[in-house]
């Protein structure tokens, strides 16, 4: 989808339509948060999903600034999920916003069939959605970000030396900022570039697995299956304090109010854990990390949250902490 939580604001209420508009956090680009989605107009200003609320202010000052309304786009996501299925039922979901359908099975071109899902999830929702085909999930990723908004772009193993290896090493899926750095280091900025190193070189600078798939994904080689169904591995909640806090009832009050959310989503999906993981983020931004693992699985806010309390007394809270989070791994079904 284009622009999704930020265009499901501008079509709920069309005076947002061609404004800056950023949703994240509360809302309040004075207080604490990050951008979730900004709108193509705030874009132009150099704002993009993860940065601070209030960086995105001193870039836009005039810009609107909007709280995250999940149940609204989860509401709209199972529309367009919806109209998905329709089309193909072979369907990964890939989060709220993105799914990859497997349609060598239809006995239709392939554009003709994109060209329908965008019409029909345009009725359904008035939003736009930019859809990539390619031989594989990886090339499908890259050519749907290419032409966007309401783009619709093909890609063929015989574009992947013309219009994929000219982009930036960045557009790779799973290549984050830190390994965007690294390569930068390397002397390599694009795709291209990436393509023409051997592959021990690069197992070497990033280890086996992460080596080869560096190596093949350049290449446009991405032989994973669609995923039509997983099982979680674990559920989490964590927050980030208004203000960096020591006082230590504080913390462990958010503590325990974690402990409690984890312990319901649990019972909700039909789960219990086994290991409990605490996280703290000091004011530094230095992050430490504690686990317990129970002998018995469990979805107990009580027992969860004694496990939870267990971690945190193995803390030295000498310095103020920004964050605090609650993970239970080890999940198995009911």
């Amino acid at each position: 989808m284009d622009a999704f939580f930020a265009a499901v604001e501008q079509r709920r209420n069309p005076d947002l339509t061609g404004k800056p508009l950023v949703i994240g956090g509360s809302g309040d680009p004075t207080r604490r948060g990050v951008v979730s989605t900004a709108s193509y107009e705030a874009r132009k200003f150099g704002i993009h999903s993860a940065m601070p609320l209030r960086t995105a202010y001193k870039l836009c000052p005039h810009a609107i600034f909007l709280p995250v309304d999940y149940q609204e786009y989860s509401r709209v996501s199972g529309k367009i999920k919806d109209v998905l299925r329709e089309f193909c039922p072979i369907m990964q979901d890939v989060g709220i916003d993105e799914a990859f359908l497997d349609i060598s099975h239809i006995d239709k071109p392939a554009e003709a069939i994109a060209n329908e899902i965008k019409i029909k999830i345009k009725q359904e929702t008035g939003l736009t959605c930019s859809i990539g085909i390619a031989p594989n999930k990886l090339l499908a990723k890259i050519a749907s970000d290419m032409q966007k908004p309401d783009g619709l772009t093909i890609i063929t193993k015989n574009d992947i030396e013309r219009r994929i290896w000219p982009l930036p090493v960045r557009k790779l899926w799973g290549v984050g900022p830190k390994t965007e750095a690294h390569l930068k280091e390397m002397g390599i900025e694009t795709i291209g570039v990436l393509a023409a190193l051997p592959m021990d070189r690069l197992i070497e600078r990033f280890g086996n697995s992460y080596g080869r798939y560096l190596y093949e994904a350049s290449r446009g080689i991405d032989e994973s299956p669609l995923v039509t169904h997983w099982e979680p591995k674990s559920t989490s909640r964590e927050i980030t304090f208004e203000h960096d806090v020591s006082n230590w009832q504080v913390i462990a009050r958010t503590l325990a109010e974690l402990t409690r959310e984890v312990a319901n989503d649990m019972k909700q999906a039909g789960y219990k854990g086994r290991t409990v993981t605490v996280k703290v983020r000091f004011s530094d931004f230095e992050t430490h990390t504690r686990a317990k693992t129970l002998t018995v699985p469990t979805n107990t806010a009580d027992e969860t949250r004694t496990a939870a309390f267990d971690c945190l007394k193995r803390f030295e809270l000498k310095k103020k902490v920004r964050l605090i989070g609650v993970k239970m791994g080890g999940l198995e079904k009911v």
